[in-house]
């Protein structure tokens, strides 16, 4: 087989004080975390990872990788990338405090994408040469499953709810659903020709699909896998990424050289924006703000405004930038309720980011004063 490469009180005193350093404790924490917001560039011509910063939009670091790197995901605490080696036939995992890839995953034939479970419990993985998805366990690296699909699948999405993953058929034209309980295809899809890119929005009704040979985006609704409308955009459509909000979808075009943009709502395009030559991959930061994409015939990635929707900011990076993904907003810190809930509800680990306590007393001493000092 073939295939083109190319192709995120009130009370007392004390109560105030311990709020003030709850607060505290809290919000340095989370200004710590989003300053070190990162996007992880995968550059497929020289098997490395650029690093950027996108606080101030410079590559801060690059990684070795496997052959032919070609998609890259994150784990949801943000600890791990997973990178797709597609001439390799293996997955590079990426230590994402230590910017080093920590151990090398065979898979299948020729993988493409990756997408990872909002739980973290799992990468999926699709094999492009093989016709085939493999499950890895995240916690072990190894490779628990492999599920037949459809002819060429490319890019893959998994819903909010982690229970289906949408993959890409290139070759047979079609989205294969696989059910996650029982990592089995349970319905496929008939689209355009060529999909390759796929995205889920954030409330897991719809799937976006790029279909690159007719130059539009399928919409699937997820209750009935079933597509409900089709959209026209520019040249050669490769990959989609929505909004946090769900608002709004972004396309790369590669052979239009130009990002459209969708409303959501409408399923209408809003704009088109010039970007560089060839985009391809694009990823959404986690406060919905930016939108970073992909060149691979310029070693570039474009920073696109999402606010005005202007191109704000070019990055230079390595050869053949394909796959982009950025960590994730930090998860929200817990606040405990009950005395029972420093016990069983997420305090056996205390400090930043779960607050200034240092054992469970002090965690019921603070619920308890808390409780006192409301009317």
């Amino acid at each position: 087989m073939t295939y083109d490469p190319l192709l995120p009180f009130r009370g007392s005193s004390l109560i105030r004080t311990c709020l003030l350093l709850l607060c505290c404790g809290l919000s340095g924490a989370v200004s710590t975390t989003q300053a070190q917001t990162r996007a992880y560039v995968v550059n497929e011509f020289e098997n490395t990872v650029s690093v950027i910063d996108t606080s101030t939009n410079t590559v801060v670091g690059t990684i070795p990788v496997g052959s032919g790197p070609f998609d890259i995901a994150i784990t949801p605490d943000g600890a791990r990338a997973y990178v797709t080696n597609d001439a390799a036939d293996t997955v590079s995992v990426i230590d994402t405090t230590t910017n080093a890839v920590i151990t090398t995953i065979t898979v299948n034939v020729a993988p493409i994408g990756v997408a990872i479970t909002p739980d973290g419990a799992r990468a999926y993985v699709s094999n492009l040469g093989s016709n085939t998805v493999s499950v890895i366990n995240t916690s072990t690296n190894t490779v628990i499953a492999t599920i037949p699909v459809g002819s060429g699948p490319y890019m893959l999405a998994i819903t909010p709810d982690g229970t289906r993953v949408y993959v890409a058929n290139d070759l047979s034209e079609s989205v294969s659903v696989i059910d996650t309980a029982t990592n089995t295809v349970i319905a496929a899809v008939a689209v355009a020709p060529s999909p390759l890119g796929v995205a889920v929005t954030p409330d897991g009704t719809r799937v976006y699909v790029t279909n690159r040979e007719s130059n539009t985006i399928s919409v699937i609704d997820t209750g009935t896998n079933t597509v409900i409308t089709t959209i026209a955009v520019a040249l050669g459509p490769r990959e989609v990424a929505i909004t946090p909000d769900g608002s709004r979808a972004y396309v790369t075009n590669q052979f239009g050289s130009s990002v459209t943009v969708i409303d959501t709502g409408t399923n209408t395009v809003i704009t088109t924006i010039p970007v560089g030559p060839e985009p391809i991959g694009v990823a959404i930061t986690p406060d919905g703000a930016r939108a970073y994409v992909t060149n691979i015939n310029s070693r570039t990635v474009s920073v696109i405004d999402t606010v005005s929707n202007t191109l704000v900011a070019t990055i230079l990076v390595g050869s053949g930038p394909f796959g982009i993904a950025i960590t994730p907003a930090p998860l929200a810190p817990l606040v405990p309720k009950s005395k029972d809930e420093c016990k069983k509800g997420g305090y056996r680990k205390f400090g930043p980011p779960a607050g200034p306590f240092k054992n469970q007393g002090q965690c019921v001493s603070y619920v308890e004063s808390r409780s006192a000092a409301q009317p």
